[in-house]
């Protein structure tokens, strides 16, 4: 600590980014290396089987003595790898922490200087000027409006009352109106049939015959 305060933090030679990518490649390696020492561990064993096939009971125990040393290994860089996940997983939390802290404070720093750029007085002042702004064209309206001249000596209540006076006239003139009847077309009474008028022909034929009746 008293160091780190004399001196400074010492520099970091690498980002998260590329220690995530170190811890990766470690890791990649570590499980190569496991899977070739459990080869080595299977190994032995054939081979232990084979010099227990001939009695060499010796060379046998040997071999299985390896296999426990490879497995001691293959054990050993099993926790290796866990290190490394949990190292890697830390990396990733704090990167992610890292990044949201800075989204947050951009975004703070952004509201603060919109906050400079308008602040309340200034929204005050503006909503003033609106507001009159708003009044005055509703004045300006109102005046626009109004009657004038000669149309503003005009009484309203004896214009409503000339109103009224017509409608009642119109409804007078529609009462007096005759009301057409219609009559039903089979019960219309039956006219008799004009009489024709005789033709100097007829007359004469009607003479003859008079005069042979005679």
């Amino acid at each position: 600590m008293f160091m780190n305060r004399l001196f400074g933090k010492p520099k970091q030679e690498t980002n998260t980014l590329q220690t995530l990518d170190k811890l990766s490649e470690t890791l990649e390696m570590l499980e190569k290396k496991e899977n070739v020492l459990l080869k080595k561990a299977n190994g032995e064993v054939e081979k232990a089987k084979e010099f227990s096939r001939v009695k060499n009971k010796r060379a046998a125990i040997q071999c299985l003595k390896r296999k426990r040393l490879y497995e001691q290994q293959v054990e050993q860089l099993g926790n290796f790898q866990l290190r490394i996940h949990d190292q890697m997983i830390m990396l990733e939390g704090a990167k992610a922490t890292t990044e949201t802290v800075d989204a947050l404070r951009t975004g703070a720093s952004a509201m603060k200087a919109m906050q400079k750029a308008t602040n309340i007085d200034d929204v005050d002042k503006t909503m003033d000027e609106i507001n009159e702004q708003t009044e005055n064209m509703k004045q300006i309206q109102e005046a626009l409006s109004a009657p004038f001249g000669t149309a503003a000596d005009f009484d309203e209540d004896e214009l409503e009352a000339e109103l009224e006076e017509l409608e009642g006239a119109e409804l007078e003139e529609q009462l007096l109106q005759p009301v057409p009847i219609h009559v039903p077309q089979g019960n219309k009474p039956n006219r008799a049939p004009a009489q024709k008028q005789p033709t100097a022909e007829e007359d004469e034929l009607a003479a003859l015959q008079a005069e042979m009746a005679l």
